[in-house]
């Protein structure tokens, strides 16, 4: 068994579960400090080869009743989840096993439905990126804990406190809770698609506009920022754009560069207490795209590409970064994304009303359309 990576400050592997934001005292307002904050995180990370073997064992450190769940979904299920179940009821626990399908609110609400039925007192979500923001919306709202076992490395979810649900017009973004453990078995993620683990590199290497939007918004708009937090993102980006020669198809140490950073990035959210390191203009610019596109991409995908032009707007390095993103093999134009110009276009004067409460390089107004065509020309997203 491979070990995690050595934990941020204030992530031990083996502590009592930090106490949620409900657990604070309060604090007057006379108080010389007057806030508080809670950050919680994963108790126990491991990540690499075979470690789902270590599921049970895991279960028992954090002193779960023996009746839970095991959310995953129909191909996930023949994939990990099986195996999930059979390690689990060998070690004593009885689980139930309930198929999920795509993050919408009625699916949360099916789900948690059957987790109540079937008596689950702590879950484990073995799946992608939307098994994992089910399970974590359910864990919210019925107060159970969780598991995280990622089959892919699709995006940052893996370990944050956010969750995406979708209709057919929106992608919502909301308060979930963390999970109190996370398996990140390398043998499982490499047999996914490579394009899932690109789509993540690309989301996480966006992290670098989401933080330079963040710190704008810190300057312009006295937003409360945490430096903590944009360090581990940037952190994160800067791990993978740094190896990113080096992540390849069907090479599970690829896999291994690459899920540490997208855990980090998932305890940068914690940190901050908001998606704000992890997500900005890049990630409306997706948001955006998914209204405007017949057939939107992956959104690490997108986020990725939103963040060179994104890039642009701030000045910065874009070309590194485009370069970083072809090394990974992940798109860096419209064509490679599978979306039209007038799409991408579309998605650039719309995306300043996605999130209007979050102030990005977009400001109040966003891009007029010749702005948004003569930036998509610029930086080769469209030509």
């Amino acid at each position: 068994m491979s070990a995690g990576p050595s934990p941020p400050p204030g992530m031990a592997t083996d502590a009592p579960a930090p106490p949620s934001s409900t657990d604070l005292p309060s604090i007057a307002l006379e108080s010389p400090f007057g806030k508080a904050r809670a950050m919680t995180f994963p108790r126990t990370v491991l990540a690499g080869h075979g470690v789902l073997a270590e599921l049970a064992h895991t279960v028992r450190q954090f002193d779960f009743p023996t009746r839970g769940a095991i959310v995953t979904g129909p191909r996930t299920l023949e994939l990990a989840g099986r195996r999930a179940v059979e390690i689990l009821r060998d070690g004593g626990y009885d689980v139930a096993t309930i198929l999920a399908h795509e993050a919408t609110d009625a699916e949360v609400e099916r789900v948690g439905a059957e987790a109540v039925a079937a008596g689950a007192r702590f879950l484990v979500a073995v799946g992608g990126g939307s098994k994992i923001d089910i399970t974590k919306v359910v864990a919210a709202r019925h107060r159970l804990p969780w598991v995280s076992v990622p089959t892919s490395a699709a995006h940052d979810g893996i370990s944050s406190p956010r969750a995406s649900l979708h209709d057919p017009q929106t992608v919502t973004s909301i308060e979930a809770v963390v999970p109190v453990g996370v398996l990140a078995d390398t043998s499982v993620i490499v047999k996914a698609p490579f394009r899932l683990l690109a789509s993540g590199c690309a989301d996480v290497i966006s992290n670098v506009t989401a933080v330079l939007d963040w710190k704008l918004a810190a300057r312009l708009r006295n937003e409360e920022y945490s430096s903590t937090a944009a360090t581990l993102a940037e952190y994160a980006a800067h791990e993978i754009a740094d190896h990113a020669p080096l992540i390849k198809p069907n090479l599970e140490e690829s896999v291994w560069i690459a899920i540490r950073p997208l855990i980090v990035a998932g305890i940068a959210m914690s940190v901050a207490g908001s998606s704000r390191p992890c997500s900005g203009s890049e990630h409306l610019f997706s948001h955006a795209l998914d209204r405007a596109a017949k057939r939107p991409s992956l959104h690490g995908e997108q986020c990725g590409v939103g963040a060179i032009m994104m890039m642009y707007l701030h000045g910065g390095d874009w070309r590194r970064l485009r370069s970083a993103l072809h090394a990974i093999g992940a798109p860096t134009t419209a064509r490679e994304l599978g979306v039209s110009a007038d799409e991408v276009i579309e998605a650039l004067v719309a995306a300043h009303r996605i999130r209007p409460e979050r102030y990005t390089i977009l400001g109040d107004n966003g891009l007029a359309r010749d702005a948004a065509e003569r930036l998509a020309s610029i930086t080769g997203v469209v030509g």
